[in-house]
């Protein structure tokens, strides 16, 4: 698989697979519009919660779809946790009372947590590995491009449409994506990787073959796998919970902390930024409520593009350097922003750009930690690793809104929350440090290499 140019066949699995950050984008900023808070007489806190469920139904999805993806395979969950998005948001638009709302919101946010174990996973395991930084990063990145696509259709619908209806329509814009993609999903294989360590080395092999077939149709000659590079594995019974901690705490200690930190130091980041951005442009920019979605879009538009420009680097340049320098760049902008924001130097538009320019770097380093966490564990636990420490990642940035907005209090005075941004900064130049010190040098190389799978055994005649 690492051996093979980029094809269409490539192209069909980041277009089919990589929709969900799309989605989940779109899904974010309509909960953020919050439309339906008028249909239902909600509070703010009822607004919230609604934000909220979606977040623990990510969780729970994430806990309990991770550890399937490793034991029945990659392909299952990525059409299951998919169809289970579908049905969640769907019928979020029929909701016609707040629990209604609620339930049809977490069972969406459990598909959505679903989707990144499962297709993290594929992604990295199906595509070459002089392309999978790039790939892995740009996919995560999409996640803005959902938002921006969320931010534009709430501003048409509520247009277009009465307040009662606009709200539903947008949440059925991400189900009609989503039985596209569904379509797309379906002509994807099961991971080889996967099938050889479960005891399907026949049909690993004829998958392989059918996609070899596609590239030799063009004309194109592969070379032979290096004898090197052969290995032996087993079918590989489910990793009981004891030898999983073993695996984090005692096999792999120093990269269960560069994964750690990575994720905790990027989610309270976003979060702290994110869910704080439109209260800081009306409480002390003097913003109104219907202008605050203007400012939003350039800064999902440079949340996106940072991944698109810079991802390649992370394959070129190599991942220690370079999430070191998303990492530390974002925090100095963050800093540097943090004081001329005391000084009352900015306004609302310069404010937004500081934030873009940040965030272009962040965006990146963000999408990164997910890409590190399921390229340095082995194979038959990598859904389970990522699942594990995007919970811990989200538990962390929870408490960062909260946080957030105890330093703003009344606007009164720009002193506590200049002290927020120069900690969310710090937070960031550490995550770069412990990153630089602990990263792991995995461009161009086999994940195999990476990590060695836990199927792989040793033959009794192997020198």
């Amino acid at each position: 698989m690492d051996r093979l140019p980029w094809t269409r066949f490539h192209w069909s699995v980041v277009m089919g697979l990589g929709v969900s950050w799309i989605l989940d984008g779109l899904e974010i900023q309509l909960v953020s519009a919050g439309g339906f808070a008028t249909t239902f007489h909600m509070s703010a806190s009822q607004v919230g919660f609604t934000a909220t469920v979606y977040l623990i139904g990510q969780v729970l999805g994430a806990l309990i779809f991770g550890r399937m993806t490793d034991s029945i395979g990659r392909k299952r969950l990525f059409i299951l946790t998919l169809a289970i998005y579908l049905a969640g948001s769907g019928l979020a638009g029929f909701s016609f009372n707040i629990t209604m709302l609620w339930l049809f919101r977490f069972i969406a946010g459990m598909g959505i947590g679903g989707e990144y174990t499962a297709i993290n996973s594929a992604i990295d395991e199906l595509i070459p590995s002089r392309y999978r930084g790039r790939v892995d990063i740009a996919v995560n990145g999409t996640y803005w491009g959902g938002a921006a696509i969320g931010a534009v259709a709430t501003i048409a619908t509520q247009n277009l449409f009465s307040t009662n209806w606009a709200w539903r329509i947008g949440f059925f814009i991400g189900p009609v994506l989503g039985l596209i993609i569904i379509y797309l999903r379906r002509s994807i294989p099961e991971s080889p990787r996967w099938l050889l360590t479960h005891g399907r080395a026949a049909e690993a092999d004829r998958t392989v073959d059918e996609i070899e077939a596609r590239v030799r149709s063009r004309g194109v000659q592969l070379p032979p796998v290096p004898q090197e590079k052969a290995m032996a594995v087993i079918d590989y019974p489910r990793v009981p919970l004891g030898q999983l901690v073993h695996i984090f705490v005692r096999q792999y200690p120093r990269r269960t902390i560069l994964g750690l930190t990575m994720m905790i130091t990027q989610s309270f980041l976003y979060n702290a930024i994110f869910f704080s951005q439109g209260n800081v442009l009306k409480g002390f920019y003097g913003i109104s409520e219907a202008n605050v979605g203007y400012f939003f879009f350039p800064f999902a538009i440079g949340n996106l593009a940072g991944p698109l420009v810079l991802g390649h680097l992370f394959d070129t340049i190599g991942r220690r350097k370079m999430i070191f320098a998303t990492y530390l760049i974002s925090g100095l902008v963050l800093a540097v922003s943090a004081f001329l924001f005391q000084a009352g130097l900015l306004n609302a538009t310069t404010q937004t750009i500081f934030w873009c320019v940040s965030f272009f770097f962040a965006s990146a380093g963000a999408s990164s930690a997910y890409l590190t966490v399921s390229e340095i564990f082995p194979l038959e636990v990598r859904g389970q690793a990522i699942s594990y420490f995007f919970c811990i990642g989200q538990a962390a940035g929870a408490t960062a809104p909260v946080i957030y907005g105890a330093l703003m209090g009344d606007f009164s005075s720009r002193g506590p929350l200049t002290i927020g941004y120069l900690i969310g900064a710090a937070v960031m130049i550490i995550g770069g440090v412990v990153a630089l010190a602990l990263g792991i040098n995995a461009e161009g190389q086999s994940l195999e290499d990476v990590a060695d799978p836990l199927s792989k055994v040793t033959l009794p005649n192997a020198a």
